[in-house]
């Protein structure tokens, strides 16, 4: 997948994806910020935010930055930002593979219906990784490729169709997560048949002690607080 012709499909949508889209996502968004539980002040990094259909689910005490390559999908964002006084939310156009951030910059990093839409997904993981902090959140939600042989099979055949439409149906979550050091925390299929999966990861890079964002000790979230081993088979089932 080329990623004009992405920004091209997906600024197609631009008028049109709330109402085509929005219900029958609804479920995995809130299901995803519901759990995120929310520190004061914490930042968190919205990959792909579309049309800002997520952004008045979350909590005003914390700071969001919602990234698109998109400029349709953006503007509506930016309206809907507007018109429901977020001040707390900062809007960029920027490339997922290659963000302007600095180096742990973000607590938590939030993908929603992202990585199979995306030319490269292991460019935007290694993003995701880079930018969000050691033993910070990394939450993707996603259609992977089904573990059943005859519906991975039946992915595979109508993945290059549905490139066209903007994204693909054969990535599967353990070919995500290969060589990264995230650790899978949460695993739930949400949405109309299950179809999608929240995964909820912790990035165990080079971790050795609490880094320091703007003179001050970033928070702890309580997914930090819990034995994250490495995923386990069932996880990535």
């Amino acid at each position: 997948m080329d990623l004009h012709k992405i920004e091209r499909v997906y600024t197609s949508y631009a008028g049109v994806y709330d109402k085509i889209f929005g219900k029958v996502f609804h479920e995995g968004r809130e299901s995803a910020i519901r759990n995120l539980n929310v520190q004061p002040s914490e930042r968190i990094l919205e990959v792909g935010v579309g049309t800002g259909l997520a952004l008045p689910m979350y909590p005003r005490h914390c700071r969001i930055v919602g990234i698109d390559f998109s400029e349709g999908m953006l503007d509506v964002a930016k309206k809907r930002a507007i018109e429901h006084q977020m001040d707390h939310v900062t809007l960029h156009r920027m490339d997922a593979g290659a963000m302007e951030f600095e180096d742990n910059s973000f607590d938590t990093v939030v993908a929603a219906y992202v990585v199979t839409a995306v030319p490269d997904h292991r460019k935007l993981v290694n993003e995701m990784i880079r930018v969000c902090r050691p033993g910070g959140r990394i939450i993707m939600l996603n259609h992977f490729s089904n573990g059943n042989k005859v519906i991975a099979a039946v992915e595979k055949v109508i993945s290059p169709l549905t490139k066209h439409l903007g994204w693909r149906t054969d990535l599967a979550l353990h070919t995500v997560l290969e060589g990264t050091n995230l650790h899978v925390t949460r695993k739930q299929n949400v949405n109309p048949l299950r179809f999608w999966a929240l995964v909820e990861c912790v990035n165990r890079k080079h971790e050795s002690g609490r880094p320091r964002l703007n003179g001050t000790t970033v928070f702890s979230p309580s997914s930090d607080n819990r034995t994250a081993g490495h995923a386990s088979e069932e996880a990535l089932a």
